[in-house]
Order: C-alpha cells, then structure tokens, then sequence
C-alpha cells in the first residue's frame, strides 16, 4: 500500500505491507509520524477505517487533518487519558477546576463561630500529633567511606540527598507509568486486530524509552503478526528502538531530521533520511551467479517536508 511518498515508495517498491508488521525505527523529530501520517492519509481518501493508538497522547489532529488524514475515518486512542477525566471538571477563566469544588460546605452548628465553627475542646484533640510532626530526630549524614543504601517504598522516595525525603506518592509511582500506559496499549490493539475492519493501525511508542519497550515479550508481537496476517491490516509500530524483531516484516530506521533552509533567515522545513534495515519480502540469496550483473537496489532515501508558509515550489 503506498504511502504517499514517491522517493519510499520507489525503494519499498510500492509502499508498506499488507497484513504484517512495519516498524519505524528512529528518535524523535526523525520523521517516523510524517510518514504514518501520510500512509493514513492514503488510506482514509479510500474510504477505509484507521485506528492510532497514542501511548502518550502526542498526536496532533490538527497536524494531521493538515497531511490530508480524513479524520471521520480515524479511530484515536488515547492511553492513560481516563485517570485525569474520572471527576467531572468546569471551566472558569480558562482553569479547569473539579466539581468538589463548587459544593458548599455543610453547615456545622455549634457555639462560637457564628454557628459554623467547632467547639473550642475539639479543636485540641489534634494539637499533639500535629506538634509532634514537627520534632523529628536529626538525621546524620553519613561518612563518606560509608555506602548510602536506597529505601523505596510505598509512600517515601529516597533522593540522593540522604536528609531531604519526600512524601508524594505521585512521584514514586511516577516510573511505572510509562509501562501502565503501555500495558493500556498493547491491551487495545490485540482489540482492534481481533475485532477485524482496519486497514491499519499505528501503535505510537516514539516517546517511550527503550528500556519499557524491550519489556514486551516476544510472544505478544508474533501473536499481532499471525492476527493482522488474518485480518489484512497493515500494522505501523513507531519506536525508539527495534523490539519486534522477527516478527517484523519490514523494518526503516530514520535518521535524526536536519532543518532545510531554501532562505537564510527562514525555516522552510525539515530533511529526512529513512533505511531499510530488514525486508523478508526480497528475493533470498541463491548460489546460482547470472551471467549479468543484476541491478543493484537503493535501500535509503531522502525527501522534505516544508512548512505551510513556504508554499509549494
């Protein structure tokens, strides 16, 4: 299936396959999205059903409604984006506050504070444990021959410093979030490859680091292998680094893109360099030798990407 790019369709020769897996390999701002996007775009001006699976909600629709990408036809999923829409929120100057918010606090009777405040003795019964907070026994740092163990635990994340500590449990569970999020996005597309009526999907791991996504088992590809081969969908995994392996039936590393200046003192756009690492749809290596030299195949290619205010030239 093309995608919309003639100098990689000319060394894919016709475009990425059909019920397997593709994998882009490369860094950031290395031109992986602008070829999914213009691969998508091809396939929702068919009239056929996209699905974008985005691990760390990095999608642009206004970027991609731009590629050409028919957005009626694309199915957007958004990993981890539910934990932040559980309590309903309002709008007010532009801050999104929760509804707890906004309900008045119940009336308390009592005594003094004109009906609303507690008694006097209550308001004792916690003075001792909120002194005692504040006497803590001194921490000694420790010599310098000394090895400084790392206690992690539930509530408490140890720094390097060994007398500051911190008490946020948002910081401590910070690093499994990344491999929750990806767990999220494995789980959908075995849906969406189960389910069938996808030309393609992409799963976006771009900003993921290596070290969560050689996590996956290998077991899991083979699986999206066999699944999209009986589906017909072309499966696009975006990465920083190779992690489907054999299952891959195509595999492109993209280099980092360098800025492309037609002017001066004007930035008209971005270069990029894309090679094929493996392809299992070439011809295997024989012991026969022709007589002719064969024609020898381009395996990289190179092309622009200008941006909107440098017009096409």
């Amino acid at each position: 299936m093309p995608t919309g790019i003639l100098l990689v369709d000319e060394i894919l020769e016709g475009g990425l396959p059909v019920g397997a897996i593709t994998e882009m390999v490369g860094a950031e701002c290395s031109g992986r999205t602008a070829l999914a996007l213009s691969f998508l775009a091809q396939i929702t001006q068919a009239s056929r059903v996209c699905a974008w699976v985005d691990v760390s909600n990095c999608l642009h629709p206004e970027s991609a409604a731009a590629t050409g990408v028919d957005l009626c036809r694309l199915l957007w999923v958004r990993c981890g984006a539910a934990a932040a829409t559980k309590a309903p929120q309002f709008s007010t100057n532009g801050f999104a506050l929760q509804e707890k918010y906004f309900v008045p606090r119940p009336v308390t009777k009592g005594l003094h504070g004109g009906g609303f405040g507690p008694h006097p003795r209550s308001e004792v019964k916690g003075l001792s444990e909120a002194v005692s907070s504040f006497l803590r026994p001194q921490v000694t740092a420790p010599r310098c021959s000394e090895p400084q163990r790392s206690v992690i635990n539930e509530s408490v994340v140890v720094t390097r410093n060994p007398t500051q500590q911190s008490t946020d449990k948002t910081t401590s569970i910070f690093s499994a979030k990344p491999w929750s999020r990806l767990d999220q996005a494995l789980r959908v597309t075995d849906l969406l490859l189960q389910a069938g009526g996808f030309s393609a999907i992409v799963l976006d791991m771009g900003s993921i680091a290596p070290e969560y996504t050689s996590r996956v088992p290998l077991a899991t590809w083979f699986r999206y292998r066999a699944a999209a081969e009986r589906s017909q969908t072309s499966l696009v995994l975006l990465t920083q680094h190779a992690c489907a392996k054999s299952s891959a039936e195509l595999a492109l590393r993209f280099e980092p893109g360098k800025a492309f200046g037609e002017e001066k003192s004007v930035f008209t756009g971005v270069e990029y360099c894309v090679d094929v690492m493996r392809e299992r749809s070439r011809p295997a290596f024989t012991n026969v030798i022709p007589l002719r030299k064969p024609p020898q195949r381009a395996s990289d290619a190179t092309w622009h990407s200008r941006t909107s205010w440098a017009g096409r030239r």
